[in-house]
């Protein structure tokens, strides 16, 4: 990252931090939820009980030699960390560690009855299913009344936050600005964003995604919404190749998504009918490229990933393991230029994500000093607020 100091990269060997909590408590928890749902064998069990000793007090042990892509793990720093306590390693890669193993023990990858089933199922279409999820599909007949600018920046909004449909309602009322949701955000380049998309050619969207189920499907509200309005001519939605981070989207779960748009009543079934022409007629391509689930930043990325970065107009990157990723799992003083920290990207890239860990960069130091008197600073891993950055 050109002229920027390096910040201290984050591991979880400090117990009370968000990160050491994450891998004692929060990947136990994966584990028990991941028994309980799916009634694996006594062999799939056992592995389950396996690594959650291992995750907990044992060193990182190499996949076996037969894993398909244990060459891939090799280069991505498996043979460095092993040996090492989990906690002692980048936390960005024992966290991806976590649900390469989590997959292992499942037998995932093996040849057999249980290779291609995705542990997470189970809670993604819980989700997906909920009498929630209706209630937001039905807001969005609302939005119809809105004019064509005001119901984008209501669907980015959605976007930004999730399962939050009403968001686009308060962002059309008078004085919007006031409202609860708005100074949430503690760094909007949003009309940047927009700058990017109302260019003439209408040029190509690469949005990476996130999470599964009713945060998946605002994003999938937005393609809609760009591609019928011209603000792009085509869309590139990249999802994970495999079940990662408990709810992160794959293939499977955009179709799952768009199954449930398309069986709704009103707009949110236009929208879904409209999604399911742009895949048949590639004006919408999904892409599950292996980086998508390294434990690495986008600094490190391939060249091909690269150049698929470089051919887009805008680069929307999804969440907070997204941008994690983009600006580097570092402890950098949150005053750190985004544009610094991102200027190795090969293309106008824009960071939409909800504050679920202790990084960030771009703030100014108003908005620092009064984010972190919020909770004790609990505030930067809450969800409670957000940003939109953007590097042109």
């Amino acid at each position: 990252m050109p002229d920027t100091p390096a910040a201290p990269v984050i591991v979880a060997d400090e117990p009370g931090t968000f990160p050491y909590g994450v891998l004692a408590e929060r990947h136990p928890a994966i584990l028990r939820q991941v028994a309980e749902d799916t009634p694996y064998g006594p062999e799939q069990r056992r592995a389950i009980d396996a690594l959650l000793v291992n995750c907990t007090e044992g060193p990182v042990t190499p996949l076996p030699a037969g894993a398909h892509d244990r060459d891939r793990w090799a280069a991505w720093g498996m043979d460095d960390h092993a040996g090492r306590s989990w906690h002692d390693v980048p936390w960005l890669w024992s966290e991806s560690w976590f649900y390469r193993q989590l997959l292992q023990a499942v037998d995932y990858f093996e040849p057999g009855p249980w290779q291609g089933v995705d542990p997470f199922r189970p809670a993604k279409l819980a989700e997906l299913d909920a009498p929630a999820t209706d209630e937001e599909l039905a807001a969005l007949d609302a939005l119809d009344d809105l004019p064509e600018d005001e119901r984008a920046r209501a669907l980015l909004h959605g976007s930004l936050w999730g399962n939050r449909a009403d968001l686009g309602f308060r962002m059309s009322a008078e004085g919007a600005q006031e409202t609860a949701a708005v100074p949430a955000l503690v760094a909007d380049d949003s009309e940047r964003l927009w700058s990017l998309l109302d260019g003439s050619p209408a040029g190509t969207l690469c949005l990476v995604a996130d999470n599964a189920g009713r945060e998946l499907v605002p994003d999938l509200l937005l393609i809609a919404h760009l591609l019928a309005h011209g603000r792009v001519a085509r869309a590139v939605l990249h999802v994970k190749p495999h079940p990662y981070y408990v709810s992160d989207a794959t293939t499977a779960d955009v179709l799952d998504a768009v199954r449930r748009l398309t069986a709704a009543k009103g707009a949110a079934g236009a929208y879904g009918h409209r999604l399911r022409a742009a895949l048949t007629d590639g004006r919408l391509e999904l892409r599950a490229h292996p980086f998508s689930c390294a434990p690495l930043p986008y600094a490190d990325m391939p060249d091909d990933l690269r150049a698929d970065f470089a051919g887009a107009t805008l680069t929307v990157l999804k969440g907070d393991l997204n941008y994690r990723r983009l600006v580097g799992d570092r402890y950098w003083p949150a005053t750190t230029p985004f544009a610094d920290v991102t200027a190795y990207f090969p293309g106008p890239a824009a960071a939409l994500r909800t504050l679920k860990s202790d990084v960030i960069t771009g703030l100014t130091p108003t908005t620092e000093a009064a984010l972190d008197a919020q909770e004790g600073g609990r505030r930067r891993t809450s969800g409670t607020h957000a940003l939109i950055q953007v590097r042109t």
